[in-house]
């Protein structure tokens, strides 16, 4: 086991980081780019733990009983810090605490490392923040930013950094990842296709079969899209199972932050509320509230997702594309999509898919009311 095990079908990027860590082509602050899954910020956080470590991450003992690797890789080491939000948004407050951290010097001998996870929902004053630190960066600080492209990066903040650019891993690349874990052979196969090269979701669906259901569930939309009450129960079904998939993950969550707060403040030592918790149990309140709405919206882009996957394989089906259909589970399903319409019909589908996202994600549109529109723009045409 190395710490690069986690980085399927990366081998260049790897090549490219063991080399910055020996020396060659080191810089202060990198960002880190990928579709979704694949990887950009385990990479982030392997790279920080190779350049605290003595060895390089190569050593005999890493990571497993090195102690820089362990505790970079275990998210507990004292010179490395991460900012992941699970809101819409990274406000500027945050970014200032990461900043107050970056002009201290290490406890260690070695780096000041600040990992961005999602440089991309930094807001314009985050933004700033973050470039005046970059511009006159510590001696001993690295700044490591991820993003989906350099596009969703402030051109500013984009050109201070050196690229790291990671790759869709294959089909038989994230299969085989699955296999070294204990998965068999045939559901690894399954897993690697229906994530699209997105390593959590594929070990999601090796590992969970209600995540496999729930799949099951949406991939075999589009077949019954035939009238306009079946788009509707479509939608309403899609919009509901996201809801309670998301609430379910965020509730024990939500319960335990409660549970901290009041120890806090010594609501339930002393039976009562000192005059400051009203506005700190608001506070988190509100934060739950944007941390939900981000994973209900997280839970239905992944479903427009799996959707897109089958009006794709549609379109290759119809063209005679060579490879594997990522629904390969569900030709039939496929092929009636195929006989009932056209590739230009079904592109303009995956387009109207891509809308819908765009309509939830940018523009705050209901959710329920954007997979309603989705679902009846998606009808097969009547013969």
């Amino acid at each position: 086991m190395t710490i690069w095990d986690t980085l399927v079908g990366q081998r260049p990027t790897i090549d490219a980081l063991e080399k910055a860590v020996a020396g060659h082509g080191m810089t202060h602050a990198w960002l880190f780019t990928g579709p979704p899954g694949s990887g950009r910020s385990n990479a982030a956080i392997a790279f920080a733990a190779a350049l605290q470590c003595d060895q390089g991450g190569r050593g005999p003992d890493c990571p497993d009983t090195c102690h820089a690797c362990h505790t970079v890789l275990a998210g507990s080491h004292a010179d490395v810090s991460v900012i992941r939000t699970q809101k819409l948004s990274i406000g500027v407050d945050e970014v200032r605490d990461l900043v107050r951290r970056a002009s201290l010097s290490p406890m260690g001998d070695r780096w000041q490392i600040l990992i961005v996870e999602d440089a991309d929902r930094l807001t314009d004053q985050a933004c700033n923040a973050l470039l005046k630190a970059i511009e006159e960066p510590n001696g001993r600080t690295v700044w490591m930013l991820c993003a989906p492209t350099v596009e969703d990066v402030l051109p500013t903040i984009r050109s201070r950094c050196r690229l790291v650019t990671l790759a869709t891993p294959t089909t038989v690349e994230v299969a085989g990842f699955l296999q070294a874990r204990g998965i068999e052979a045939r559901l690894a196969s399954y897993a690697a296709r229906a994530s699209q090269g997105h390593i959590g979701r594929a070990r999601a669906l090796a590992f969970d079969e209600d995540v496999r259901n729930r799949r099951q569930e949406v991939v075999g939309m589009p077949a019954r899209l035939t009238t306009l009450g079946r788009c509707m129960d479509a939608a309403t079904r899609l919009a509901s199972a996201a809801k309670d998939e998301a609430d379910a993950i965020t509730a024990e969550l939500d319960a335990r932050e409660k549970t901290d707060l009041d120890a806090a403040y010594g609501v339930v030592e002393r039976g009562r509320r000192p005059r400051e918790y009203g506005p700190a149990l608001a506070a988190l309140e509100k934060s739950q509230r944007t941390r939900a709405k981000r994973r209900h919206l997280d839970v239905v882009d992944r479903g427009l997702t799996d959707l897109m996957s089958v009006y794709r394989d549609a379109i290759a089906l119809a063209t005679g594309a060579p490879g594997e259909l990522v629904n390969e589970d569900i030709r039939e399903q496929v092929q009636t999509i195929v006989d009932s319409s056209t590739p230009e019909l079904n592109l303009r589908r995956i387009g109207w898919i891509f809308a819908a996202r765009e309509q939830m994600l940018e523009f705050n549109v209901p959710v329920a009311l954007a997979l309603e529109s989705m679902m009846v723009a998606l009808k097969a045409p009547q013969r």
